[in-house]
């Protein structure tokens, strides 16, 4: 994992460390002897700075430095931010990450106030990186994907840049399939790209070590090693071949790899990796020579003199110690009957290795054939799931296209009725008209109006069927937001109940609240939820109105018509936390015989002309689209409660 990171950083320095030839430095520092000092000499001055980055850290914090000081005397405040950020690179190649930190936020402010949002694009991906790097995995990965999350509105930020480093995000935070997803997406941007792919072959091979494949990571480790063109993906891919090696117990050729990497590395002066190649030539040689593991491992804690050098000191004391007790043990063994034990070893070893290669062949029979029905069965259940999901679906739509039709067909028959009526009144108002028949026109005319009434009504019962429909069928456009539950529910509360009040001026209702202040805002398409939260009060209005208007029995007082909405933050079985949002009433409650159908398209109990019955067939399909779920409770006599649940 530490590798990994490690490469993809030097990955992060690689267009200072080979854009940079000789010549262009040589050039510049004859520019510098005979220039003036001006804004131009610190340009040079940051371009050389930046050039010493990868090979001469203390060369370019020298240049950075130098830059720095000229311009504070200039007052140039580019100058003095791209030499923060120099000093930052600097620090970071060298190991020193909180140094490096402090300067990049410095850069950044600096950047900030002179609003170029180019630069501070970038700083933010070095402080991300900077975070990889440090292992705190959780914030790069959240500033990873702010990055990402620019890719189609900006086109600077360049994809295949970023996806290995995704890769290893998801890698320190131990989830291999993230991993190895975005590890294929950065090689294939590579690819795409028409560059040199050599690195993401290593990224690649590196995931693949991490999920546990070790010949699909040894397949991309050699193209790498094979297509390096640069010194990092030549000892980068020697390590990884060196650590599947290790991993096959192929241990001559894991120390041939390592100790590559290590000769290339010290070569290159990337002391990062010379660290890596020999702690992994310590490991390696801990069970055959003990000696050359000390050795390796004095020389990594020679090389990195940070916290971890006194963690593999003591590592190389402990095996040095353990060794000389075994090698005492071997001595006294040895003089006791060391043919003795060099047979009894043999024997014992061949018929270990016969009985382990008897077990694995019987494990491995029974896993093809347990393989062999768990295949079968998934393909039988997922038939049998197409199937199902298919009938649903068919009776479903016609259950709907039956509702449709016959609550559009009510109001149109009264339509047509009493449009045939009305036609037949028109003749019979002509009919009297031309005999004179003044009073008797004017009751036609007065029926014919009332029939037109009539019409009117049942159109608009009919135009508000199809209305329900299309809204509850139209898919969702809204976005979900940070939204306050309890604000949202106290409006629409509101709301609704001023609603009826315009209505009826006699309508009258006590309305109780019980918020839970601990939720916060929660993640919702706002105007859908408050739909459903409106037509629920509503609802609930209606029904303790209708008590209140139907003749009570005396039961020792005056009823008192009550709703409550309140909201609860729950936890729920899964993991996790969720949000209840409650809306109770002490109405008359619902027959237990039409519970069942409560949230079935075009069920409703009102009168004719005051529902179409989709207002909770709609809200049951908007919670389920939030992930959540609408139950009911209920009493009959005593009232009701409709509970949202929401994630």
């Amino acid at each position: 994992m530490r590798r990994l990171i490690l490469i993809l950083l030097l990955l992060c320095c690689s267009p200072f460390l080979y854009a940079q030839n000789r010549a262009k430095i040589d050039s510049v520092l004859r520019l510098l002897i005979n220039g003036k000092e001006d804004t131009t000499q610190v340009r040079r001055y940051i371009s050389l700075s930046a050039s010493y980055v990868s090979t001469k850290p203390d060369s370019s914090l020298f240049y950075a430095d130098t830059a720095l000081k000229l311009s504070e005397k200039l007052n140039y405040d580019w100058g003095r931010g791209y030499a923060y950020r120099n000093f930052s690179s600097a620090f970071k190649v060298m190991g020193d990450y909180p140094q490096a930190l402090a300067f990049l936020q410095k850069a950044k402010k600096i950047y900030t106030e002179l609003h170029n949002e180019n630069i501070i694009r970038s700083l933010q991906f070095a402080e991300a990186t900077l975070s990889l790097t440090q292992g705190e995995y959780t914030e790069a990965l959240k500033l990873f994907l702010q990055i990402r999350a620019r890719q189609v509105s900006d086109p600077s930020v360049r994809p295949g840049s970023l996806y290995p480093f995704l890769a290893a995000t998801y890698a320190g935070l131990h989830l291999p399939d993230s991993c190895l997803y975005y590890a294929k997406i950065g090689y294939q941007y590579a690819l795409q790209s028409g560059g040199d792919p050599s690195w993401q072959l290593s990224i690649l091979g590196d995931a693949y070590l991490q999920s546990g494949q070790p010949d699909s990571a040894m397949f991309f480790y050699k193209l790498s090693h094979k297509d390096g063109s640069e010194a990092s993906d030549f000892i980068n891919s020697a390590i990884g071949i060196a650590k599947v090696y290790k991993i096959m117990g192929h241990t001559d050729s894991s120390i041939w790899y390592a100790k590559l990497a290590l000769k290339e590395s010290q070569a290159s002066s990337f002391r990062d990796k010379a660290i890596i190649a020999s702690d992994l030539l310590g490991e390696v040689y801990e069970k055959t020579d003990p000696y050359e593991s000390i050795r390796y491992y004095k020389l990594a804690t020679a090389i990195n003199d940070s916290v971890n050098g006194q963690q593999k000191i003591r590592q190389v004391q402990n095996l040095k110690y353990t060794e000389e007790l075994r090698i005492r043990e071997v001595e006294e063994k040895e003089r006791e009957s060391k043919a003795k034990l060099r047979f009894y070893l043999l024997i014992g070893g061949a018929a270990a290795l016969l009985l382990i290669t008897l077990i694995l062949l019987r494990n491995n029979r029974q896993k093809q054939k347990a393989k062999t029905k768990i295949e079968k069965a998934y393909r039988e259940l997922r038939e049998t799931q197409s199937q199902l999901i298919q009938s649903e679906k068919m009776a479903s739509l016609g259950e709907m296209t039956a509702g449709i039709a016959h609550e559009i067909q009510n109001p149109l028959n009264f339509v047509n009725n009493f449009s045939e009526l009305n036609a037949e009144l028109i003749e019979e108002l002509k009919s009297e008209l031309t005999t004179g028949n003044q009073q008797s026109a004017i009751d036609i005319a007065v029926n014919i109006k009332d029939n037109e009434q009539k019409i009117m009504l049942h159109g608009k019962r009919a135009d508000a069927i199809v209305k329900g429909m299309l809204q509850h069928t139209r898919s969702g456009s809204g976005q979900k937001e940070p939204t306050d539950i309890n604000a949202l529910a106290d409006e629409y509360f509101r709301l609704a109940y001023h609603g009826l009040r315009a209505k009826d001026h006699s309508f009258n209702v006590t309305m109780k609240t019980d918020f839970d202040a601990s939720i916060g805002k929660i993640n919702i398409v706002p105007q859908d939820i408050g739909r459903v939260i409106l037509n629920l009060i509503t609802n609930a209005f209606y029904a303790v109105n209708e008590k209140r208007l139907t003749p009570q029995p005396p039961k020792g007082g005056k009823y008192e018509p009550i709703v409550t909405v309140a909201t609860k933050s729950v936890t729920p079985l899964q993991g996790g936390r969720g949000v209840m949002i409650i809306v109770k009433d002490n109405g008359p409650g619902i027959p237990q015989k039409i519970l069942d159908k409560i949230f079935q398209p075009f069920f409703t109990t009102k009168p004719t002309g005051q529902g179409t019955g989709l207002g909770l067939s709609l809200s049951y399909d908007i919670v389920k689209a939030h992930g959540g779920e609408l139950k009911v409770e209920t009493k009959e006599g005593e009232g009701s409660q409709f509970i949202i649940s929401l994630p």
